[in-house]
């Protein structure tokens, strides 16, 4: 998967776990889990989504007995629109990527490339 301009494919993968449950709020040690980022990773880039307004986050109201509160994240009605554009578009190879390829670009060149 490729990062579109403005988004590391780190960032990427935190989008793409929001996405599976837009409305849900969800906390970080589960988006760590999903994502398999560390947490020096993960928040920031939470926080930086925060700033741009994509996602939305508060203090859980009640946590379970002997557990601290959390942060809970969910992306906002302008975050699910950015995530969805910016997965589709890395979801999509480029044009010059796949001239990269050897199968493409012997194709493109009009040479079958040679299998054993």
């Amino acid at each position: 998967m490729t990062s579109p301009p403005g988004f590391s494919a780190q960032t990427l993968s935190v989008l793409a776990a929001l996405c599976d449950q837009p409305s849900q709020w969800q906390h970080g040690y589960a988006l760590a889990k999903q994502t398999g980022l560390k947490s020096g990773t993960l928040y920031p880039i939470l926080i930086r989504l925060a700033d741009r307004g994509m996602v939305e986050a508060c203090w859980q109201d009640e946590p379970g007995p002997g557990r601290p509160r959390r942060h809970l994240y969910r992306l906002t009605a302008a975050g699910q629109a950015s995530a969805s554009v910016a997965l589709a578009s890395a979801a999509r190879p480029t044009a010059a990527k796949a001239a990269r390829t050897p199968a493409v670009r012997g194709a493109v060149m009009g040479v079958v490339p040679w299998t054993s």
